[in-house]
């Protein structure tokens, strides 16, 4: 064979397969790609995979038995402006600032985009934003998924996704892929796949014909959020990049429902929670460690090498997904303010993963969340609480629960994940308490929470200009 013929030959192999591995998405500096898909207001115990038993979700099954799911995930803060603000910041509300719904991140704050920017990593998110400075969080606008979490359509046209995965293949991205669905208003998908007799209601719901109802809507729209979660991660396989892709599924806070989204029980702060890791994470695998939101950007900064000297309230949990710890943090704490949502009211808790400590700041007021007490075309079942409440001793507890609570509140998780049965001030668990109790203190202290001093207008109003309260902490 003459020479030149032996050199063009091995160009056109050096170029094939120089193309395949650009085709297969590992990029030339090796670097995993990172996915985090985000549902938005979706109760996590309504999952299959947390024991839910009204609605299917193959393809989060799916990717559960692709990757490690966490049985004690938790966001401090049930309301989207804050755990979002904490995903993306690794800082609780507190120390970014976002201590409110729809405030915005203290002027110099850092984010996932500043971080991982510095690894040469594209960052973009498709799909509901929600976290302002644009300044703190100069994401890459990715088109083709609903922005509006309140539209009566969940848009999902994966060709935004597509261009934004595609486009320099020699440069890893991360993508936040933000769900709109099941947000209110439960407009999409198809109630009918559900009879509302036959639905399994939580303990925490009433049990009427306009609840049912509802709920059966709310199921649909997770049936939609499996499908776009699904053609998303179909997206990775298209590309042939799905095994050097790090996902990251997580179903946000509790649904907008009484005792889940703005409130600091269980069914509110708790997250479901998925990573794969193709090589890495061992599939199918379940933890017990205690994780919160802030844990995650310092958890993607340590898998993908990067050294910072940044002050993050969480820490990275890498050695539980790479099998080498159990257990990752001692406590999860959250907080509640509830302006502008209502009327003030506090709320400060934790848990240890067995026992839940909450601390109601303001027990002589009234509990009024005016979204879902006062828009009605929203949430048809409220009125019918109230309205069933005069000859159903049962939903009269319902209702006086959720708007007139004691200032503590202690809750067996492992017994009683619904928070049905209040252990405060019994004998038997007093030590519990008094231990729950002292830590709680220390975390305000470390955090600089004033407490309910924050949760007035007063101080949104400061946030919102960029004059954010003074920490007691600074």
């Amino acid at each position: 064979m003459k020479k030149g013929i032996k050199l063009e030959l091995l160009f056109v192999f050096v170029l094939f397969f120089s193309l395949a591995i650009n085709a297969s998405g590992v990029n030339q500096k090796g670097s995993p790609n990172v996915l985090i898909i985000m549902a938005d207001d979706c109760t996590h115990s309504d999952l299959p995979l947390y024991g839910g038993s009204n609605v299917q979700t193959p393809q989060i099954d799916k990717l559960a038995s692709q990757g490690m799911t966490f049985n004690n995930a938790f966001v401090t803060m049930s309301m989207c402006v804050p755990c979002r603000a904490e995903l993306y910041t690794g800082l609780q509300p507190v120390s970014s600032g976002v201590c409110w719904n729809h405030s915005i991140a203290r002027p110099g704050t850092q984010s996932i985009v500043q971080y991982l920017s510095e690894l040469d990593y594209r960052v973009g998110i498709a799909g509901k934003v929600h976290a302002d400075p644009r300044e703190v969080y100069p994401f890459e606008m990715v088109e083709g998924v609903e922005r509006n979490c309140v539209s009566e359509t969940a848009k999902y046209d994966i060709a935004g996704l597509k261009e934004f995965m595609e486009r320099n293949n020699d440069q890893p991205f991360c993508l936040v892929t933000a769900l709109v669905v099941p947000h209110i208003p439960w407009t999409v998908g198809d109630p009918s796949h559900f009879n509302p007799d036959d639905l399994k209601l939580p303990p925490y719901l009433a049990d009427n014909k306009e609840t049912r109802r509802e709920f059966a809507k709310y199921l649909a729209e997770i049936e939609v959020l499996d499908k776009q979660v699904g053609e998303t991660l179909g997206l990775l396989d298209e590309l042939n990049i799905a095994e050097n892709t790090i996902v990251i599924f997580t179903s946000e806070q509790g649904a907008q429902l009484p005792f889940c989204k703005w409130t600091n029980w269980n069914n509110g702060v708790h997250t479901g929670f998925i990573v794969r890791w193709p090589g890495k994470v061992k599939s199918g695998a379940r933890s017990d460690a205690l994780i919160q939101y802030n844990d995650v950007l310092p958890t993607l900064l340590d898998a993908l090498g990067k050294k910072t000297e940044a002050e993050f309230d969480g820490s990275s949990f890498l050695p539980v997904l790479l099998g080498k710890k159990e257990k990752h943090r001692e406590y999860a704490y959250f907080m509640h303010n509830n302006v502008p949502e209502g009327p003030a009211y506090p709320i400060r808790s934790l848990t240890d993963g067995t026992h839940h400590y909450i601390r109601n700041l303001s027990p002589e007021s009234l509990y009024i969340e005016r979204h879902l007490m006062a828009r009605m075309p929203l949430n048809k079942y409220w009125p019918s609480w109230v309205f069933d409440a005069s000859d159903d001793p049962e939903i009269l507890d319902l209702v006086s629960r959720y708007q007139k609570r004691p200032a503590e509140e202690l809750y067996n998780l492992v017994n009683d994940p619904n928070e049905m049965s209040n252990l405060s001030n019994q004998k038997e668990v007093s030590e519990i308490q008094k231990k729950l109790s002292n830590e709680l203190d220390k975390w305000l202290k470390e955090q600089g929470d004033p407490g309910a001093e924050i949760d007035t207008y007063e101080e949104l109003k400061n946030a919102k200009s960029g004059k954010h309260f003074k920490a007691l902490k600074d």
